[in-house]
């Protein structure tokens, strides 16, 4: 057992999801220290399928966020929702993502997994694919939190895969899965309540 365990699991559950920043910048080199912890990440086959497009603040940034809220808005519109709710929720996200001094964009690839001709096993490699690249993505969240940084997983570009490649220009392989927004907390979120260990675990 490692010596430091006894602080080590309370520093990883000490972990939250940050939404507000400070607008300090958060140096390049820094956010370099980070990606290079998250690119080492389990993975499978040792393939290392993921790939990051860091997206700097201006015109980059609004580009990205643009497009993912008009996907947002349509889909929005399509479920039903009083257009004064759907402008309340796009604007919301809209803010986070413009606010944020680093943002992120977590892909996939399956450029370089293995491929079947029978759809179940190809689509358990795409699945490999999409839990290594998750791996990579938690790795980068636990990164930041080391450095003092908070930081918070979004959903948003599962939901506009090809408007976030063209916003930002990505290869064709590159299948958007996350954004995740870092910067210097502004805030301190207090714990939130978790499932019962017992409903989640079973020994057998």
């Amino acid at each position: 057992m490692s010596p430091d365990t006894e602080g080590l699991l309370p520093w990883l559950e000490g972990r939250r999801s940050v939404r507000r920043f400070e607008e300090r910048p958060v140096p390049r080199e820094l956010l370099e220290r980070i990606l290079r912890s998250a690119c080492m990440a389990p993975s499978a086959h040792n393939r290392q399928p993921w790939r990051f497009a860091v997206v700097s603040l201006g015109e980059m940034r609004r580009r990205l966020t643009d497009c993912m809220a008009a996907e947002f808005h349509r889909d929005l519109q399509a479920d039903g929702l009083p257009e004064s709710e759907v402008e309340t929720r796009i604007a919301r996200g809209v803010d986070r993502l413009l606010r944020a001094p680093g943002a992120v964009v977590l892909c996939s690839t399956m450029a370089e997994m293995d491929h079947y001709a029978d759809p179940r096993r190809d689509q358990a490699e795409r699945t490999m694919a999409l839990q290594s690249a998750s791996l990579a993505g938690g790795q980068l969240l636990l990164a930041a939190h080391a450095e003092g940084l908070g930081g918070c997983w979004m959903c948003g570009p599962l939901f506009a895969p090809q408007a976030v490649r063209d916003a930002l220009d990505l290869p064709a392989d590159w299948e958007p899965q996350a954004l995740i927004v870092l910067g210097w907390p502004a805030e301190q979120p207090a714990a939130r309540e978790r499932r019962a260990f017992d409903d989640t675990v079973r020994w057998r």
